[in-house]
């Protein structure tokens, strides 16, 4: 796939563009300076979460691990303390664990070689790309759909944004952009011209200061622009979850395992109802054979709804009565509500939690 650019005078777009980056731009806690550590912390959070959700994750977790150093020396656990909330938490553990390596490795300096950057854990070519050109000044385009959506428009470019093929003509054809600029300047302008101006829906093409370069609006087909295969709906499980109590007011909870979804969170005790069942049957059953522990099912508290990118879990929670204190099995852990509330939690879990101090006071 080739991207025609004959058309465009690529100076004046970055001139147009970039006045308009310097006079609008947003004032944003890791646009302070160029700090590698602060600008790939910035990236990483940024990634699938709004600019207005990350700001104040950010600030706190800078305040908790101000350098490089600081937050591979950290445990696990705090460090996902701190990423409560924003999920998608092996960003987080793949952040831990790739400033480990460089603390080990590069004497705890981001490296500003592409082929070092990007080989550590879960660097992927757009963060590699926004890092080494806004960090680094390194001629390196920061491709996401963001991105793409911006340049769909501007260079009417009709494939599928979805495909790898797709990415990787845009990373070549974005790297001419990039030659008589600061990369630092022209990338983030980018980014925000995507953020603020061409919006996925009803893009302000009136405000845009590129909008004379803009192929798209030529064409009046800017609002059909990126095209993008539509995912599948995901897939929607009915959840229960229970809240259990001891005689000593401890409530039951366990930590999930070393891999999978959510992996190593805490959270209530839960399971997919089978069709066909009623959730107190299969709560009970469940209670019994994972944690030895024999419950009456007493009523519904509360529904959540959590929505990942590939399903849909609608929790029912239960209150539950325990029949007879019995030894627990090694899969579940009794917590005072203070205790359990060191831990992290994933976003639905922590709702339950939350609305169980609430009644509890």
């Amino acid at each position: 796939m080739h991207i025609d650019v004959n058309h465009l005078d690529i100076p004046g777009f970055q001139q147009n563009l970039i006045q308009w980056y310097n006079e609008n731009k947003r004032d944003l806690p890791w646009r302070e300076n160029q700090d590698p550590y602060r600008v790939w912390v910035s990236e990483v959070m940024l990634q699938q979460t709004k600019v207005e959700t990350v700001i104040p994750y950010y600030k706190r977790f800078m305040e908790l691990f101000p350098t490089l150093h600081a937050l591979a020396a950290a445990d696990e656990d705090k460090v996902l303390k701190a990423w409560e909330g924003l999920g998608y938490y092996s960003r987080a553990r793949n952040l831990h664990t790739a400033v480990k390596e460089v603390a080990a490795g590069y004497g705890g300096k981001v490296p500003s070689s592409k082929k070092e950057f990007a080989a550590l854990k879960g660097v992927g070519p757009y963060t590699a790309g926004a890092v080494l050109s806004i960090a680094f000044e390194k001629r390196e385009p920061a491709v996401d759909g963001n991105v793409m959506r911006v340049f769909s428009r501007i260079l009417l470019v009709t494939d599928d944004i979805s495909k790898p093929k797709t990415r990787k003509s845009f990373e070549q054809t974005l790297t001419l952009f990039l030659e008589g600029v600061q990369p630092s300047e022209f990338n983030q302008a980018v980014m925000e011209l995507g953020a603020l101006i061409c919006t996925p829906r009803s893009p302000g093409c009136l405000l845009c200061p590129v909008q004379m370069h803009c192929r798209a609006r030529e064409e009046g087909v800017q609002e059909n622009l990126p095209v993008k295969a539509k995912k599948k709906a995901p897939a929607v499980k009915k959840m229960a979850a229970v809240i259990l109590k001891n005689n000593n007011g401890q409530t039951l909870f366990h930590q999930r395992g070393e891999t999978g979804l959510l992996a190593r969170l805490w959270e209530y005790p839960n399971l997919e109802v089978p069709a066909g069942q009623t959730s107190e049957e299969v709560l009970e059953a469940f209670l019994e054979h994972d944690y030895g522990l024999r419950a009456s099912i007493i009523k519904p508290l509360q529904h959540v709804e959590h929505i990942f990118s590939h399903l849909v879990w609608n929790i029912t929670v239960y209150e539950a009565r325990l029949l007879e204190e019995e030894q627990l099995h090694s899969k579940g852990e009794w917590l005072y509500l203070h205790e359990a509330e060191r831990h992290t939690f994933p976003v639905s879990h922590q709702k339950i939690l939350h609305r169980q101090i609430q009644r509890e006071g």
